[in-house]
């Protein structure tokens, strides 16, 4: 209703969150599953010939089951971003807002300084996503407090040159999946899906009201692709959103571990908020707990829309999920919050 923003000012309103059913309903395939390679907050993973590459903080490593995870290259700061040129080139984002494409810097406009997502279309044109102009990569939860949507897509031809801004204020872009000349992103901070058309910049929304906070995108061996959701949302946190005062106070008064913001990780902190949401009966952490952290996988058909989903629920620890590759009919899943690597056999997953 139009009056709706006006009378919510006397008769408040109403917090809620989509409900994890359907394509969503909650397992544990990710809690069941072995790991693939322990390592300390895997971030980005990528598939390189026969090798399989993860960031974990200023490195890249090449992981392989049953051995320890080998050092491929290190950076002066943490790896934000990575992806495969056509030509097999090495393309990495760095957490200061560097560029790096076969190991040499690349120049960037001004307005870039947050690389979140890097991608690839198959005419060799590199997609760059710009999460936000006022905070670096891992700052995120202060982006989201601050409700940014100073984020940016960008784009460079296959022949070079320089990068060309096609589309802003997009509320912290995670995730890049080229479909042919369009690009599909996962825009974080309104748990949304959007496809934006590659030569004007104009979007249109694919999958909108997701369960949680959506990040990096991959593509299936079927056309399809794979989405990640990094955090969950929940009634307290989408409160807290609405409380401009109570989040400033916050924000300048609390460290930021301990905000009412979504996490990679909870539970190791008594100091923690929603202890009292983590209900526990007969010394049991129930499933359906609210909870800051969650690891959820979601596959999407060629329509980009949901499947399935793999869970890693608010009694797990496979939680903060940022990135997925599927490789030789496996799905190796990086958990941040889980400092591990999965690997999920999709031929025998009952899928």
């Amino acid at each position: 209703m139009i009056l709706d923003p006006v009378l919510d000012l006397f008769r408040g309103k109403a917090v809620t969150i989509p409900p994890l059913d359907g394509a969503f309903r909650p397992n544990t395939r990710l809690d069941d599953a072995p790991a693939f390679a322990e390592l300390t907050e895997p971030d980005n993973l990528l598939v390189t010939g026969d090798r399989l590459l993860v960031s974990s903080g200023n490195a890249i490593h090449s992981i392989a089951a049953g051995a320890q995870p080998v050092v491929v290259e290190t950076f002066p700061s943490a790896v934000t971003a990575l992806a495969l040129s056509p030509l097999g080139e090495l393309t990495v984002g760095l957490e200061s807002g560097k560029l790096l494409i076969g190991g040499s810097d690349v120049s960037l406009p001004a307005g870039i300084s947050c690389i979140t997502a890097l991608a690839y279309a198959d005419d060799g044109t590199l997609w760059l996503a710009n999460g936000s102009t006022e905070h670096a990569p891992s700052q995120w939860a202060a982006d989201l407090m601050k409700k940014g949507v100073s984020g940016s897509l960008w784009k460079r031809g296959a022949a070079g040159g320089d990068f060309r801004k096609l589309a802003g204020d997009i509320a912290f872009p995670y995730g890049l999946h080229p479909v042919g000349e369009d690009l599909l992103v996962s825009e974080s901070w309104r748990h949304q899906l959007v496809r934006f058309d590659g030569a004007t910049g104009n979007r249109s929304t694919v999958l909108a009201h997701l369960p949680g906070y959506p990040a990096r995108l991959s593509p299936s061996a079927d056309g399809g692709a794979w989405l990640t959701l990094f955090a969950p949302r929940n009634r307290l946190i989408e409160f807290v959103l609405q409380e401009t005062h109570y989040r400033q106070d916050m924000l300048s008064q609390v460290p930021p571990a301990y905000w009412i913001a979504p996490a990679l990780a909870s539970s190791r902190s008594f100091l923690e908020p929603l202890q009292c949401g983590g209900i526990r009966t007969m010394g049991i952490h129930k499933p359906w707990s609210p909870s800051r952290s969650y690891g959820l996988v979601v596959r999407l058909d060629q329509k980009m829309q949901p499947l399935f989903s793999l869970h890693s629920r608010a009694n797990g620890t496979r939680h903060g999920i940022c990135s997925v590759a599927e490789k030789d009919g496996r799905l190796f899943v990086a958990s941040r919050g889980g400092d591990c690597v999965l690997a999920i056999d999709l031929a025998s997953g009952g899928f």
